[in-house]
């Protein structure tokens, strides 16, 4: 179970900050800390005594964790299933956002002439890129790579200098994984 990503999604939501919680709840932050990262795990009672703090249903929590997919497969029969929006673009995930919490990832689905944003507040972010189908231009600063299908990339993330597009005439699928 991911306790900790679900009790700092939920505090984060609420705008409520480490210390405010961790006084609430008469736990140190250091611990609240290690808790919402996964490092430690609190016994029940503090378990409880987070969870009001927060404002949260301690069961509902468990239970909501209990269910996390431990295991998601996208099949290549529903690459073509996708409705792509007015953007041109689609991504589709493999996690929830609240069971992301070493890596993200995500199947890329990007008509030609299309580019897919670049995700904000990454630090020493890594990302890979693999092309399944078509083609797909990382810009990264100054450089262009052009890939093409069975090609694939490992880089450092430079949110302000990056960019994915589909600069080929067909809609173009990738693999995509980055640290968060």
């Amino acid at each position: 179970m991911n306790i900790g990503t679900l009790l700092r999604s939920r505090r984060k939501e609420r705008k409520l900050t480490l210390k405010n919680v961790a006084e609430k709840a008469s736990i140190s932050e250091g611990f609240l800390s290690q808790v919402e990262n996964d490092v430690n795990s609190p016994s029940v009672e503090t378990l409880v005594r987070i969870c009001k703090a927060i404002g949260v249903d301690a069961g509902d929590l468990i239970s909501r964790a209990s269910r996390q997919t431990k295991v998601e497969v996208i099949r290549r029969s529903e690459w073509d299933d996708i409705d792509l929006s007015h953007t041109g673009f689609v991504t589709r995930r493999f996690f929830p956002p609240d069971f992301r919490t070493v890596i993200d990832s995500a199947i890329l689905v990007i008509e030609p002439g299309k580019s897919i944003p670049v995700r904000k507040n990454i630090k020493n972010g890594q990302e890979v890129i693999a092309v399944l189908k078509g083609s797909v231009e990382l810009t990264l600063g100054p450089e262009a790579l052009d890939l093409c299908e069975g090609d694939s990339v490992h880089f450092w993330s430079d949110p302000n200098n990056q960019r994915i597009t589909n600069n080929g005439a067909t809609t173009c699928i990738a693999l995509w994984v980055g640290t968060i």
